[in-house]
């Protein structure tokens, strides 16, 4: 009986129609969780259960109680004493689809209400079924801007109720039009405010009327005639920016269903035109008005909208509330030039549609027709109430045959045809108490109405033993098969008084003294069940990385090796080089593996080293100074911070001197340097350094006397060479005087070098004595 009840349910006023099927799984086990409670083994997944037999503990712990149904069977726990309870479904009404089921009230979704008890964990799937109806009635609420700019679509839908009405008979029997305007809020700075231009807001030469918010003008009605005549008599107004307040105008045809006239079971659409776009949110704090929208009805005895200036624009997200609450599609009649502003709009708000207005409006009566049709040829789902810690998913099983995973909506759906889905809802967790939620399809007045409860709660709670003498002659309750203890006494069956020590849920206290709980993963002991050898660190995934053991959370590691996670080999084995040397002389062996010191070195053992020179390079600096200097511990400390210097050859053990590299080296005075070099486990080590075969230093005295002598020398033969071009210069000038002097051809008494040495002067202003007399007479 108890492998029977794994996947049953309960179900009242069955359909033939109506699927309902249960996934459970049962794999793994409940036991390793160590449940201490009935409740407590239900929450851990829909495949526990818990065993109520009294002297079950008698040869289990008390955790045992919870584990699969099967495996309590094996433990000897009967059908019986199992609590383990199933996913329950129940349907309270299902009265089918349609007109052709004969019930007054017509339903056109299949079941209408159901009642499911859940495992957490656990998945539910079942189907409904929903018939797009025949002649099902419409209401249309025409909700037109009216500001100037639409003078001349007000000329053109003066017939539109009578050719609305011909074509919507086709359809349907049970039409009904209305009719509202909208303009903007009648404040600064959307409109102006002197006195001439609130009266008559447009231009000098055009009556119109005093800027409005929204007016509900004609309620629905059959009456086409009204229609029209309420259209005749509008007159339009005007305001100063280019946006229109039409989201107050569809808030309030929405909440305002009384006046309205929508009716219960019509498919509501409101037919929203325009060409301009609309405030909304916060755009109104512009005019001072910073009271958030209520999305209550305000229209007052003359049906205008009374708090336009005094509540802000309602926001996208009030108005899809309001629409989906009210269940009224929104069919958007708007020009070119807005068609993406109001395509966004329309893509967050359900069952929203989207027409291109002609600018004279001439197309609406088409644009109306054609997203009728549209919203009457698809049917789409659309999940209603608190759906928090639920999981839904859909499957769409159309008319024409297709299964669509992931999708809740079917199109192409022809009057009178059915379609179903199936919805698998997976509860996560406990739920607080029963939850209400409800599936509709978007457009209708039906639901299926959805009650969930969580089946966190054992029945055997309910029924305790109080005072039972199962627990040590009264000392505590008998509940679901376990004694729940009076305060101050502990142990399976209260037969201990409360003790001083505490767990820290690793194991329970009996009588004073802890017994650990047992777990899968390792052993828990300890005085308090304070240890374990599984929660040591791991590496490479391996606990202690495979070379030791966990004691109380710590790695107690295996001989030859060492760290905190014993994943580091005391061995240098694996850094020893191909020439024998530990990391090729440039580095450590840390935890098995080469530590480069030496800069450039790279490699697994640090063979790779462009800027490197040989091994017996490295350490000359070390060498030359521990030669030269006088004290070498403290002048040398930082050349040899590698390098361990000793000066006596016959230290070396036998294995060293093997492996002892012999060096030697020419340093900058052109002397040899010789030493070993030995890599041990504590470093380089350099034994008896030499310095031999230096060259003789030169004499000074011989190198300065050779210089002396080779500079005079040099001096007088540069001096002999001068005085002998001079020779020769003043010979050449000799000889060209002479030759000079044998052409001459003067003559010989007279020196035409000579020049005299007295010179003779003449006054011209002179003249004699006698002469001026002559002049006075």
């Amino acid at each position: 009986m108890l492998r029977e009840k794994l996947c049953c349910f309960e179900k009242s006023e069955p359909h033939p129609q109506t699927t309902l099927c249960c996934a459970v799984s049962c794999a793994g086990t409940c036991s390793q969780f160590n449940a201490l409670s009935c409740d407590e083994c239900l929450q851990l997944g829909p495949q526990c259960a818990w065993c109520t037999l009294q002297n079950f503990t008698d040869f289990f712990s008390i955790d045992e109680r919870c584990d699969t149904p099967e495996a309590l069977l094996q433990k000897g726990c009967s059908g019986e004493f199992v609590e383990f309870p199933v996913t329950n479904v129940k349907i309270l009404k299902d009265q089918g689809l349609g007109k052709s089921a004969g019930h007054t009230n017509v339903s056109y979704i299949a079941p209408q209400k159901m009642r499911l008890q859940l495992r957490p964990g656990s998945q539910l799937t079942f189907q409904i079924r929903v018939q797009q109806p025949e002649d099902h009635p419409v209401d249309i609420y025409y909700l037109m801007d009216l500001s100037a700019s639409m003078y001349d679509d007000l000329k053109m839908i003066k017939d539109l109720g009578s050719t609305l009405s011909k074509e919507m008979a086709k359809l349907t029997s049970k039409f009904r039009l209305g009719f509202g305007s909208f303009v903007e809020k009648p404040v600064l700075p959307f409109i102006k405010i002197t006195r001439e231009e609130l009266a008559n807001p447009c231009s000098v030469d055009f009556e119109c009327l005093p800027t409005f918010g929204y007016r509900h003008l004609l309620s629905l009605t059959s009456s086409t005639d009204k229609f029209n005549e309420i259209i005749s008599k509008q007159q339009v107004s005007a305001n100063i920016d280019v946006p229109e307040c039409g989201f107050d105008a569809i808030m309030q045809a929405a909440v305002c269903g009384d006046r309205i006239g929508w009716r219960n079971d019509s498919m509501k659409l409101l037919v929203f035109v325009s060409d301009a776009d609309s405030h909304f949110g916060m755009d109104s704090k512009m005019s001072g008005i910073v009271v958030p929208n209520d999305g209550e009805c305000h229209l007052d005895n003359n049906n205008e909208y009374s708090m336009t200036a005094h509540l802000e624009y309602p926001t996208l997200g009030q108005l899809v509330d309001k629409l989906v609450e009210n269940n009224i599609l929104l069919i958007f009649a708007v020009t070119d030039n807005q068609r993406q502003n109001y395509e966004n709009y329309a893509s967050l708000i359900p069952g929203a549609t989207v027409g291109v207005l002609a600018s004279d409006s001439r197309n609406i009566l088409q644009l109306i027709m054609t997203s009728y049709k549209e919203l009457r040829s698809e049917i789409d789902l659309e999940v209603l109430g608190n759906t928090e810690d639920l999981q839904l998913s859909f499957t769409a099983l159309c008319q024409d045959g297709a299964i669509i995973t992931g999708h809740k909506n079917c199109s192409n759906v022809k009057a009178g045809d059915v379609v179903s889905f199936n919805v698998t809802i997976e509860l996560k967790g406990c739920l607080a108490g029963p939850r209400q939620f409800s599936l509709r399809p978007v457009g209708f007045q039906d639901a299926l109405e959805i009650e969930l409860e969580s089946q966190c709660v054992c029945d055997c709670h309910q029924t305790p033993e109080a005072n039972s003498t199962f627990c040590s002659r009264g000392h505590g309750a008998l509940e679901c098969g376990t004694c729940v203890c009076d305060p101050g006494f502990v142990g399976p069956k209260c037969e201990c008084t409360e003790g001083r020590h505490t767990l820290i849920g690793l194991g329970e206290c009996f009588c004073g003294q802890c017994v650990c709980h047992p777990s899968n993963f390792g052993h828990v002991y300890g005085p308090y069940c304070e240890c374990d050898d599984f929660s040591c660190l791991r590496f490479r995934g391996e606990l202690c990385g495979g070379h030791g053991e966990c004691d109380c959370g710590e790695c107690v590691c295996h001989s030859g090796w060492m760290g905190e996670f014993c994943n580091c080999s005391t061995s240098n084995s694996s850094c020893m080089s191909l020439d024998g040397s530990i990391c090729s002389g440039r580095g450590k062996c840390v935890c098995g593996k080469c530590e480069c010191t030496v800069p450039g070195a790279s490699g697994e053992w640090c063979q790779r080293c462009p800027t490197c020179g040989d091994i017996c390079s490295l350490p000359r600096s070390c060498v030359e100074c521990h030669l030269k200097a006088k004290d070498p511990l403290d002048e040398c400390a930082v050349k040899c911070n590698y390098y361990c210097v000793c000066c006596n050859i016959f230290l070396l053990s036998d294995f060293e001197e093997s492996r002892a590299a012999l060096c030697t080296l020419q340093n900058e005075d052109y002397c040899l340097l010789s030493f070993s070099l030995v890599d041990s486990d504590h470093g380089s080590i350099i034994y008896n350094p030499k310095l031999y075969d230096c060259p003789e230093p030169p004499n000074a005295l011989l190198i300065a006397l050779g210089v002396c002598m080779s500079v005079l020398i040099i001096g007088i033969t540069l001096l002999v060479i001068w005085k002998f071009l001079v020779s020769v210069h003043d010979r050449k000038e000799v000889a060209k005087f002479e030759a000079e002097k044998a052409k001459a051809k003067w003559q010989s008494g007279t020196n035409p070098l000579f020049r005299s040495s007295t010179s003779t002067f003449k006054n011209v202003t002179y003249k004699s004595a006698g002469q001026q007399k002559r002049d006075i007479s």
